[in-house]
């Protein structure tokens, strides 16, 4: 009869041991998940703000948010002179976009001088292009004026006699353009975005 008390306490104690390692375990595993989640929420491990570079490159602009130039204003915003305005337009080469999208204008200016491929007659074009981005792609055209410009006389100068006049031709023109744009931007900044070219001025000389 005596060994039974003496059970008693040990079983207790046992049991407080149990009980200290179950609530440490909790603490741990408790303390573990919020640890992790407070990681990802800051960036430290996946996840977290992975799509943060994506916020500051170009983004698409829906119809419902596009801007519409005042009526009879004019005036360039500097950088060539050349003016970026918001207009809901009627094609994009992605083909289908126009319907979701605005279209961003910008006329580069000045014009376009040169001769054509294996020719005596010399072009003369004024040039806008289009983009279905906010202004980025505008900024990015701007900053890259230069080495633009020079991918767009390389286009022209290799242009045959015969596509200038025909209508066809001048629509393939227009994406040789555009594609020379878009590739000189990609090199440059990483993102072309240039959707179509437009003639805004069209002489052979």
């Amino acid at each position: 009869m005596s060994d039974k008390p003496e059970d008693a306490p040990k079983k207790k104690g046992g049991m407080k041991k149990i009980l200290i390692m179950v609530i440490a375990l909790i603490v741990l595993v408790g303390g573990g998940v919020g640890a992790g989640v407070y990681a990802a929420s800051s960036g430290l491990i996946g996840g977290g703000h992975a799509a943060a570079p994506e916020e500051h490159g170009p983004k698409l602009i829906p119809k419902s948010e596009q801007k519409r130039p005042a009526a009879g204003g004019e005036g360039g915003e500097g950088h060539g002179g050349g003016e970026a305005a918001s207009s809901g337009g009627k094609h994009t080469p992605s083909g289908g976009d126009g319907d979701k999208y605005a279209s961003n204008y910008y006329a580069m200016d000045p014009q376009f001088t040169s001769n054509l491929q294996d020719s005596v007659h010399v072009i003369q074009v004024g040039i806008a292009v289009s983009t279905p981005y906010d202004d980025t792609v505008i900024e990015n055209l701007k900053t890259n004026d230069i080495a633009v410009r020079s991918a767009v006389l390389l286009t022209l100068g290799d242009t045959p006699e015969e596509q200038v006049f025909s209508s066809a031709g001048k629509l393939q023109m227009q994406q040789r353009i555009a594609k020379a744009i878009n590739a000189t931007l990609e090199q440059k900044e990483g993102f072309g975005g240039i959707s179509n070219v437009y003639f805004t001025n069209f002489v052979v000389q």
